[in-house]
């Protein structure tokens, strides 16, 4: 059944990810914000997600890719393994809408998948909370077993919830250098993952450039890099269906490169002429470009991406 999740994955061509998060859309900083500040529940309720799926199908994208926290305390969903590690009541970390079950919902009506961001480094930006897990900065101290058991029942409660609705995973942060990650703690999130869909597809990110798989059980490689220029040389690293995620904004959002932003830093004939080239190797492209708070696009990344040609 793996193979055929990422047969059907290498079916969807090409995606789009997301980075939503309080940070960059709750932030006057960006013009991801279009200008406002709410609460980070009042942020969620906001997000339409059937302006979303509508923005997503009239591109052609394949399946998409978002955030469910990065760094701090807030979730785009409610999690009460996470409040009661916390401390917090719904809707203080966690948003009391559950984003994740009405984006499948939006999706599955366009045939689109979604894949979900988790991280591996836990709320470490959140002072008291990141103790409460067990693991804030320094960060390059490494993490513990029992910061990784906690947070994987984090995950663990999500994966359950949505079971077959999640096409797969990509978790950030599993350094094996700087945060001390070994096959022993991967293999936590791993299987945090598949108890709720045992075919979910499932990548573990130990960096930018580092192509292939960091964990040997992975089911598709988590591919970042920070330009459209990287062509695989065929379509498995190992068992992991070859994947490549960069962003196409230009504009500095904060959080390294140009992850999250608007515009392009690349041509809309080098993109089409990338994607083409990527699938003809074996490969999957994921877009990340900027979304504002409400759940709409940049135009000109709309425009580019409409340019790829439509999937098989």
């Amino acid at each position: 059944m793996i193979r055929e999740y990422q047969d059907r994955f290498y079916s969807r061509k090409w995606g789009v990810f997301n980075h939503f998060l309080n940070g960059i859309q709750n932030n006057l900083a960006y013009k991801n914000s279009m200008g406002v500040t709410t609460s980070y529940d009042e942020l969620v309720h906001g997000f339409n997600v059937e302006l979303l799926a509508k923005n997503l199908h009239e591109m052609g994208a394949g399946y998409y890719i978002i955030t469910v926290m990065q760094g701090t305390a807030h979730m785009i969903a409610p999690n009460k393994t996470f409040d009661e590690i916390a401390g917090t009541k719904p809707g203080e970390a966690c948003s009391t809408r559950d984003l994740i079950m009405d984006i499948s919902n939006e999706l599955r009506k366009y045939d689109i998948d979604l894949f979900l961001y988790f991280t591996g480094d836990g709320p470490y930006k959140h002072d008291e909370i990141g103790r409460k897990f067990g693991f804030i900065e320094p960060r390059n101290v490494g993490v513990t077993r029992p910061f990784v058991e906690k947070w994987a029942s984090v995950l663990e409660e999500y994966a359950v919830r949505y079971g077959d609705r999640i096409s797969g995973w990509w978790i950030d942060g599993c350094y094996r250098d700087f945060l001390k990650y070994n096959d022993e703690l991967l293999e936590l999130y791993y299987n945090a993952c598949k108890k709720g869909n045992p075919n979910t597809l499932v990548a573990l990110n130990d960096g930018v450039h580092k192509f292939g798989a960091n964990f040997y059980k992975e089911d598709f490689t988590c591919g970042e890099q920070n330009t459209f220029t990287y062509i695989p040389e065929g379509r498995f690293y190992g068992n992991a269906q070859t994947h490549i995620l960069a962003p196409l904004g230009n504009v500095d959002t904060g959080i390294g490169a140009s992850w999250g932003s608007f515009g392009l830093n690349a041509t809309k004939e080098h993109i089409v002429d990338y994607v083409e080239k990527v699938h003809a190797a074996g490969g999957v492209v994921s877009f990340d470009i900027g979304v504002y708070r409400d759940g709409s696009y940049d135009p000109l990344q709309v425009d580019a991406l409409k340019a790829i040609k439509p999937r098989n």
